[in-house]
């Protein structure tokens, strides 16, 4: 039994996973819970990590509730969760019309279906995979303490080698056997992926180091070999939130163009459902637009002129997509490996200045402001280091954002700015716009 704390349902978050009507009209899904009276119980589900709730009830005194509604529910992997927030889970499906009947003492071992043969097979999988898992962890204790490469250790390797094939074998003969199913669906979504070790020809260069590279790249390139993305109902489950997860986070090089590519490659697998497209994309751009990962804003770009902006997006509001198409314009001008864009402006040495004149080996644009709280803090910090580089071929263009020139000169004098101090109050190089200043300090 498990315990988890389920958060209050985001209508806004979930509200665009459109509802697959079946053949039977809406749902209806009869509890029947032993010694549980007058008790709360909550209907949830999965989105990718999190869980959300659906809808509660209070039990009669017999112990017997029913969760119903006109529309049938999305499809996916829901939970049964009590007071003390154990819970249980069951798959909903095309038939939506089942019961549920346990006891509250014991719910996972007293658990049973009527009207849903689907989900008394998922019972079935999950309560012979856990005996699977438990039986390798057993094994694999039994290694503590041994010498590797021992008969006894050798042995044991065997004796668990063994064990994950047979729960491989099982996976697959599960996912086999429900084909066409959410449980067929998970089933081989557990199924680990195998590469075979890539073959080199003889002599080559530095073999090991060629070899793991090619094995990083069919495991990357394979990684969602398992994953039926025609099968709306993984979207409300643990598996293809918590895949895509562990693959940008652990598998893909953070580098905007890798990013990208894969980006490409998971929405076009996804294109053969809308739903899944829809998670898909939705993810990804949601993921990349909070990443505090420099660069990472090409990604949100990339999604925009392929998904969002290219009619793609469906599901998106007129006015988001306005807001997008605005934001991106701002971003698209400086992204990193861009030219930047030229600032020609007034001084405060009485002239003007362009940054492509500089002739400098590094240069440092700085946005800032004198009544600016964290200016104050960086612009020191920025001046130390520009002291200590400038014979070093480090030249900083500093253009202040604010319209109070008194203020901007006091600042330089009393503060020794010796750097190419820009101004331009009403704005006319556009550098709001071509570099995205809508805060200070910035720095490129």
């Amino acid at each position: 039994m498990k315990f988890i704390k389920i958060a209050l349902i985001c209508i806004f978050i979930v509200a665009w996973l459109p509802l697959k009507i079946n053949g039977q009209a809406g749902y209806n899904i009869h509890i029947s819970a032993k010694t549980a009276p007058a008790t709360t119980i909550r209907l949830a589900y999965h989105v990718g990590n999190q869980q959300y709730v659906r809808d509660s009830l209070v039990t009669d005194k017999g112990g017997k509730a029913g969760f119903s509604g006109e529309e049938s529910l999305p499809e996916g992997v829901y939970m049964i969760v009590l007071p003390d927030n154990r819970f249980f889970e069951f798959l909903v499906g095309e038939d939506q019309h089942f019961e549920i009947q346990f006891d509250k003492s014991d719910p996972l071992s007293t658990l049973s279906f009527s009207g849903s043969e689907e989900n008394t097979r998922f019972l079935a999988y999950q309560k012979r995979w856990k005996a699977l898992q438990e039986e390798a962890m057993s094994i694999s204790k039994r290694l503590n303490g041994l010498e590797e490469g021992s008969p006894e250790a050798i042995r044991i390797r065997k004796e668990l080698t063994a064990q994950e094939t047979a729960m491989k074998q099982f996976l697959r003969q599960t996912a086999e056997a429900n084909r066409g199913t959410l449980l067929g669906a998970i089933a081989r979504s557990v199924i680990p992926v195998e590469t075979p070790e890539p073959e080199l020809p003889p002599g080559t260069h530095n073999a090991d180091s060629v070899r793991r590279l090619l094995s990083y790249i069919s495991y990357k390139d394979h990684f969602f070999d398992n994953i039926d993305f025609n099968e709306p109902g993984l979207i409300r489950s643990p598996v293809l939130g918590g895949r895509m997860e562990q693959f940008f986070k652990q598998v893909v090089i953070q580098m905007p163009d890798s990013v990208i590519s894969e980006a490409d490659r998971l929405l076009a697998r996804s294109s053969v459902n809308d739903d899944v497209f829809q998670y898909v994309a939705v993810w990804i751009m949601n993921r990349y637009a909070s990443s505090e990962i420099m660069g990472h804003d090409a990604v949100v770009v990339h999604m925009a002129d392929k998904v969002y902006l290219a009619g793609r997006a469906p599901w998106a509001s007129k006015e988001y997509l306005a807001d997008l198409e605005k934001r991106v314009s701002r971003l698209r001008h400086n992204l990193i490996g861009m030219k930047a864009s030229e600032l020609l402006m007034g001084s405060f040495a009485g002239y003007h200045v362009s940054l492509y004149d500089i002739e400098a080996e590094f240069t440092i644009v700085y946005f800032w402001e004198p009544d600016c709280g964290h200016c104050k803090e960086a612009t020191p910090m920025l001046k130390e280091y520009y002291d200590r580089n400038k014979s070093a071929g480090v030249e900083i263009f500093a253009v202040c954002t604010n319209h109070d020139k008194e203020k901007w000169e006091k600042y330089i004098i009393d503060h020794g700015l010796t750097w190419i101090n820009g101004w331009d109050p009403q704005r006319m190089s556009r550098f709001d716009y071509f570099y995205n200043v809508e805060s200070t300090p910035l720095i490129y």
